[in-house]
């Protein structure tokens, strides 16, 4: 017997807006019964478990142990650039002048996530 991963479970103090933000990010809709103010709001994503955002009332304190890891369709620059532009911020910048390495950015609640290079860059630099 084993367990199944149903979601990934993302306190915040505002769970429809950093819903809102990550369905941005993914291009994945929220759960069509979610409403603005709702303490639990959830991102349906195309496979795997959802991203579920519960709505408490302490502030994030100190950095994530777990956090999310996003491999963009478009180049990894284009994409950390289009995140800056919907309320990201850049964390650490562990690109390389190869090509290679990632960037760490937070969410609009300062959850850190990493954007890992796009399929097309790790090709470029293979080749």
């Amino acid at each position: 017997m084993v367990s199944v991963v149903q979601n990934v479970a993302i306190d915040c103090a505002d769970a429809y807006q950093l819903a809102w933000f990550w369905s941005t990010v993914t291009g994945r809709p929220l759960d069509p019964d979610c409403r603005p103010g709702d303490r639990e709001t959830q991102v349906l994503l195309a496979e795997g478990p959802v991203l579920y955002f519960n709505q408490v009332p302490e502030a994030k304190q100190g950095k994530n142990r777990i956090h999310l890891c996003l491999r963009p369709e478009t180049s990894r620059d284009q994409e950390v650039e289009r995140l800056l532009g919907l309320g990201a911020g850049l964390v650490a910048d562990h690109r390389r002048p190869d090509g290679s390495g990632w960037a760490v950015l937070a969410d609009p609640e300062g959850n850190e996530f990493c954007v890992l290079r796009s399929a097309s860059d790790r090709a470029a630099a293979d080749s």
